[in-house]
């Protein structure tokens, strides 16, 4: 009863918030900023850590202004988020700008479905807007890992549903699918796949930035059953609220007999979008918890410099 009291007084306040334009929400961002990033520090200290792990030999001047802009962005996405509660589908598709929708009409129109990979990069939680740039199959939807608070899991699902895709929770992802398949149903579905694998299943690892790195592979052992096309949704902030997303074929090497071609070609195409603009990934998520041989982790972090080139 209690958890119901407080979502509805919660989901009430953050929809009257959502009505004010975003000029005004983010007036509230750079409050917001101003208590996260000087009073509370929130996980300073893991930002810090990430960000010299893969730019601390490389290019160490550029840490502070690369923290400083992350956590500007990051309040910004708490903002964009909750304007997601009230948005027109008119000014999502003039902020969420989709470059070609209909390729993933053409992968389905030819009978298979899509698995479409992408990052915590930009603001992912605008990335639902993407279902206006082509015909929604039998199940479009994306893979989300539940909260443990039920009243913001529940809010989070609200805020996640606003465009029609379906939210399928991590642990009935296969079932679904499978499912939507053997009835005849195309899928398109969105696996965030960048975080870090649960320690039960660190048993894929990669060079990802420079580091030895675990990776999920949900997403095409999936795919693979069913025949799907992999894709990579390429994300690029334009401005201040606006934001480019990309449809990419993801294209493995014939050749590459290695394990999981598709996930390890996705996080190389992620790697080359963060290092465009690093201050838009989430760099406040324990990536690098684990190695995977404690006390051995790869520490030679691969050069970047040239991904540095535009801020010299």
């Amino acid at each position: 009863m209690w958890n119901k009291i407080f979502y509805k007084i919660l989901i009430g306040i953050l929809t009257l918030l959502a009505y004010l334009p975003l000029n005004i929400l983010y007036m509230f961002s750079d409050f917001i900023f101003f208590i996260v990033y000087y009073i509370v520090g929130y996980r300073r200290g893991t930002v810090k850590h990430n960000l010299n792990l893969i730019f601390g030999q490389s290019n160490p001047e550029a840490i502070p202004r690369i923290e400083k802009a992350y956590y500007h962005h990051m309040c910004d996405c708490i903002v964009e988020t909750v304007k997601l509660l009230h948005i027109s589908d008119e000014e999502i598709d003039r902020r969420v700008d989709v470059t070609n929708g209909a390729y993933i009409d053409e992968i389905v129109n030819s009978g298979h479905s899509v698995v479409l990979l992408l990052g915590h990069y930009g603001n992912w939680e605008w990335v639902q807007a993407i279902i206006h740039h082509f015909k929604a199959p039998g199940l479009a939807g994306q893979i989300y890992r539940p909260l443990h608070n039920p009243v913001m899991d529940q809010i989070m699902l609200k805020i996640r549903s606003r465009f029609g895709l379906e939210c399928i929770p991590q642990q009935k992802a296969v079932r679904k699918i499978l499912e939507a398949e053997h009835s005849g149903k195309k899928f398109v579905i969105g696996f965030i796949s960048d975080q870090r694998p649960t320690t039960k299943v660190l048993h894929n690892w990669t060079d990802f930035l420079g580091q030895d790195t675990p990776y999920f592979v949900g997403g095409e052992s999936i795919g693979t059953k069913v025949d799907a096309a992999f894709v990579y949704l390429d994300v690029c902030k334009l401005k201040r609220g606006y934001y480019r997303m990309t449809f990419q074929p993801i294209v493995v090497d014939p050749n590459d007999n290695e394990e999981n071609p598709y996930t390890r070609k996705y996080m190389k195409m992620l790697e080359e979008t963060i290092l465009k603009a690093p201050e838009y990934w989430l760099w406040s998520h324990k990536r690098w918890k684990r190695s995977r041989n404690v006390g051995t982790a790869n520490k030679n972090v691969r050069s970047v410099k040239l991904l540095y080139n535009y801020m010299s």
